[in-house]
Order: structure tokens, then C-alpha cells, then sequence
């Protein structure tokens, strides 16, 4: 397809949702109210997010899959000269599937949304916000410039908050008060990170920057510009140990704000490190590379300590908050991936990202369903009140929870299982200049994870689907999969299995762009 058809496309993928969200706010139409004016708002969700997919696919299509190293659909206009900041946009392998696993769950979250509003104001402020957070993510994944992302980074702070604080569950403010602060902190010392990288190099185009590979930059720059900005993508990651605001966040947040925050959200703060640092501040990562697989290990066994420890019977604990406290696990093995400095390393990386938007989505999705049947995410009332569980009373519902958790804790054939093979392999072997022992350290302690994965996972699917053997009782009527749910989980299904079967489909876009970012290697 012609680049020239390509950038207009891609203006639009970004825009739209920012035009949706504007109108979502005015008063329907005569002739589309249809039942009632919240019904038209939720339709117009549907329809602005869907068209947004579309086009993410007509990108896709019309990708050179033969140069995905080459910056493709580039729009570049000068926006303020005197600070040679331009609106630059553009995609390439790394971006590209970003981009459409974000266009795909919101519109997912949007269907869902319409058939399943969650409890709270008024519907066309709920619209509004989504499709804002989408433009957010969006650009996120889309511009190329510092100052550009920084704008887009921010973007999605205000739609999640109120997403949680008006429309989540329990302590909903709190949680939200607290994701907000957290990111608003980290994001203030990011831009300072940013700037510098900026003034000094004399540009804020990250093109013009990964050519560059660093060399206006000073050794002492670049470890300054790592350390700012690395603390502000790595509270978005989240890394541990800052990632204390992410439990509660996915707790309180509605169904469609969880499966946003966990698919796309944690995918912004990785993102920045592919895209931004390694290529402009090798120096800097090279330093900081060791301590950042470190932190990345211990966020893997704490994660899946941690819910372990939740699973427990007569721990109270809380499915969400298990599935959240996963996420700290899953986003240490790109951590650890991105740490290795390698292609293969960071091609693992890159592939946990898609499949941990794929496969946490799906859970996300799968626990509100629950929710929205019992009342309570609680695995001590769910395991005790179902019996014969999900596997008698929900067949089909148990069925999708058990195999979203054997994709989760990585079984071979599913998307979970080849970013932290990919991750792992290249601990075992990391860039020249890192200290081998240290990451054959690294990478035993993340093998130890993926065991403790397992185990709590099997826990979840033993509890959950099958009950408890002693506290057998008359379960009350459970519906199954309803017809709308199924529409909103199918997708997420059958990507996880392809990317599983078939992972060369995202290799081979990723493989070119990241060998081109650490320097052709």
C-alpha cells in the first residue's frame, strides 16, 4: 500500500479516538438515540473503537513486512521551531503490534461495556473517558518524539483515575488516588530525563536519536538520563519494588479498566525502554543493565510468592489481586528480556508484552464475569460456595479460566510460553560487557518463577473450576458464557493460540527493528 495512504491511516488510528471521545459527549443525534440516550452513548463506543480497529488492521495489511526495521506511515510536521519539537509519527515492527493489541482490547472493553455498563455515572462520561485513555495509548506507541510521548504518556493518567475513582468497586478512591500519585511522581523525574537527552543531543526526534546510538551524549548524561527515566517507565512497568500501587488499582478498577491497565498500560513503561533508551543511551544501560535484571528476578519470585500466598486456603484471598500480583512476575521476565542488551533477549521482551495483553487479558475478563455471578472475587467463597465449581455449574467458563491460567504460566504452544523461553535464553547468554555469572545467576532465579507460576496457577484452576472436597454444597444456578462474552473472549482465545503455534508471524516483525535499535547486531 502507498506510505502516503499509510500516514493518513495512522493519523487517523490516533486521532479518532480523541474526536470519539468529544462527541461522545454531545447530545445523539435524532434517529440514533435508539432505546435510550445511554444506550446510544455505549453504541457510539462500539463504533468509533471498532472503526479504530479497522483501520489498525488496514495498517497491519498495508505494512511492508520485508524492511519492519524501516520507520513506515511517517508524518512529520514542525510544531514548535523554536524548541525543534515536530509531530512526528510513524511505525515499525516493534510499534506496529502495540498498536493493534491496544485498538483490539479496547474495542473488546468498549462491546463488553455495552452489554455490561459498569455501576457508576452517567454512561457518556464512561465513553468519553475510554476512548481518551485509548488516544492516550495510542500516540504512546505512535510518536516519535520525546516531548510527543512524554504528552502521550500523561494522556492516560486522568481517564484511568476517574475510570477507577467513579466506576471501580471497593476503596475505589483510594486505589485511584494512589495509581495517580505514583505515575504523576515517576513521570515528573521522566521528563526531566527526557529534556536532558533533548538539550544535550540538540533534538528531541527519537529517529534522529537511535541513528546517533548515543554519541552526543556523555557517559556521565546518558547514566543520569537512564536513571530519571528508567524510575519513570519502570512505576508504568511496573517494577518491583515500585510497583505497590498496581494491586490496588486492579482491584478497585471496573472489569474494562483492569483489562486495559494489565493488556495495554504496563506495556507503555517497557515500551520506553525498547524505544528510547537502549538505542539513545547504550552507555547508560550498559551500567545500569545488571541492577535492572536484579530488580527484574526478584519481581518474579515475589510476584509469584505473593500469589501463592493468596491462593492459599483460608487466606482470603482475592482472585483480582492474585491476577494483578501475576502481572508484577510476567513484566519482570521483559524486564530481564530488555536487560540482556540482546536480540534475542529483547525479541522476548517485546513477545511477553503481546502475550501478556492477550492471556491477562482474558483473566481480567474472565474474573469480572465471576464477579458479576457471585458477587465476590474471593477464592475462599468461591471454591467453598461452588461445589462441583466451575467445571460442573459454568463448563464453558471453566474451561476458557483453566486454559487462560495453563497459558499464563507459560505452557508450550500458547503465547505465554516463548517471551520468557526468549527472555531466559538470553540471560543465559548476554550482551558482551555484562557479567555472565551474574545473569546465569539471573536466569535460574527466574526458572525457580516460572515453577512457583505454576504452582499457584494450578492452584487458582484446582480451587476455582473444581471446589473444595470438604465444603461441598448446593451450589446456587450459575449462568455460562452468554453470547456477548463470548463475542469479547473469542479473539483474545484464538490470538493466544496462534501466537503460540505460529510466533514467527511476530518474530519476524520485531527481530529486523530491535537488531536495527541495538546497533545492527
Amino acid at each position: 500500500m502507498n506510505d502516503t495512504v499509510l500516514q493518513y491511516v495512522l493519523a487517523a488510528v490516533v486521532v479518532l479516538p480523541l474526536l470519539g471521545a468529544a462527541a461522545a459527549l454531545l447530545p445523539p443525534p435524532p434517529g440514533l438515540k435508539g432505546k435510550n440516550p445511554d444506550q446510544a452513548v455505549l453504541r457510539h463506543g462500539v463504533t468509533v473503537t471498532g472503526l479504530v480497529l479497522v483501520l489498525s488492521i488496514v495498517l497491519a495489511a498495508g505494512f511492508d513486512h520485508g524492511h519492519p526495521a524501516t520507520m513506515q506511515a511517517s508524518t512529520d510536521i514542525s510544531w514548535i521551531p523554536a524548541l525543534g519539537i515536530r509531530i512526528h509519527l510513524g511505525i515499525d515492527g516493534i510499534s506496529l503490534p502495540l498498536l493493534v493489541l491496544t485498538a483490539l482490547l479496547t474495542f473488546l472493553c468498549a462491546l463488553y461495556s455495552y452489554f455490561k455498563m459498569p455501576a457508576g455515572p452517567s454512561p457518556k462520561a464512561f465513553v468519553a473517558l475510554l476512548l481518551l485513555l485509548e488516544t492516550g495509548t495510542l500516540a504512546t506507541f505512535a510518536v516519535l518524539d520525546l516531548v510527543l510521548f512524554f504528552l502521550a504518556f500523561e494522556t492516560v493518567l486522568i481517564p484511568m483515575y476517574f475510570l477507577i475513582a467513579r466506576w471501580g468497586g471497593e476503596n475505589r478512591e483510594k486505589s485511584a488516588l494512589r495509581f495517580i500519585l505514583y505515575t504523576l511522581l515517576g513521570s515528573v523525574i521522566m521528563l526531566l530525563g527526557l529534556l536532558l537527552i533533548g538539550l544535550k543531543a540538540g533534538t528531541f526526534d527519537m529517529v534522529t536519536l537511535a541513528t546517533d546510538k548515543g554519541s552526543p551524549l556523555s557517559h556521565s548524561t546518558q547514566l543520569i538520563a537512564v536513571l530519571a527515566i528508567g524510575l519513570g517507565l519502570a512505576v508504568k512497568a511496573p517494577m518491583w519494588p515500585l510497583h505497590s500501587w498496581l494491586p490496588d488499582a486492579h482491584t478497585a478498577a471496573p472489569t474494562v479498566g483492569s483489562v486495559l491497565l494489565a493488556g495495554v498500560l504496563l506495556k507503555m513503561g517497557t515500551y520506553g525502554f525498547v524505544r528510547i533508551l537502549l538505542p539513545a543511551a547504550p552507555e547508560g544501560m550498559q551500567t545500569f543493565a545488571p541492577y535492572l535484571a536484579a530488580l527484574a528476578v526478584v519481581g518474579i519470585v515475589y510476584g509469584s510468592l505473593a500469589c501463592l500466598a493468596l491462593a492459599r486456603r483460608g487466606a482470603g484471598g482475592d482472585l483480582k489481586r492474585l491476577i494483578a500480583y501475576s502481572s508484577v512476575g510476567h513484566m519482570g521476565f521483559v524486564l530481564l528480556g530488555i536487560a540482556t542488551l540482546t536480540p534475542t533477549g529483547v525479541n522476548g521482551a517485546l513477545f511477553a508484552n503481546i502475550a501478556h495483553g492477550l492471556i491477562t487479558g482474558l483473566l481480567f475478563f474472565l474474573v469480572g464475569a465471576l464477579k458479576d455471578r457471585y458477587g465476590s472475587t474471593d477464592l475462599d467463597s468461591l471454591a467453598g460456595q461452588t461445589g462441583a465449581a466451575l467445571y460442573g455449574k459454568a463448563p464453558r467458563m471453566g474451561g476458557l479460566l483453566a486454559f487462560a491460567a495453563v497459558a499464563s504460566l507459560g505452557l508450550p504452544g500458547l503465547a505465554g510460553f516463548w517471551g520468557e523461553m526468549l527472555a531466559m535464553f538470553g540471560s543465559f547468554k548476554p550482551a558482551p560487557g555484562l557479567d555472565r555469572g551474574a545473569y546465569l545467576v539471573f536466569t535460574a532465579v527466574a526458572a525457580f518463577g516460572t515453577l512457583l507460576t505454576a504452582a499457584y496457577l494450578l492452584v487458582v484452576v484446582r480451587r476455582v473450576c473444581m471446589g473444595e472436597r470438604d465444603t461441598v454444597q448446593a451450589a446456587p444456578a450459575l449462568a455460562d458464557v452468554r453470547g456477548y462474552e463470548f463475542a469479547a473472549w473469542t479473539p483474545l482465545v484464538v490470538l493466544t493460540v496462534l501466537a503460540g503455534l505460529w510466533p514467527a508471524a511476530l518474530l519476524g516483525l520485531t527481530d529486523p527493528a530491535v537488531r536495527t535499535l541495538l546497533g545492527g547486531s
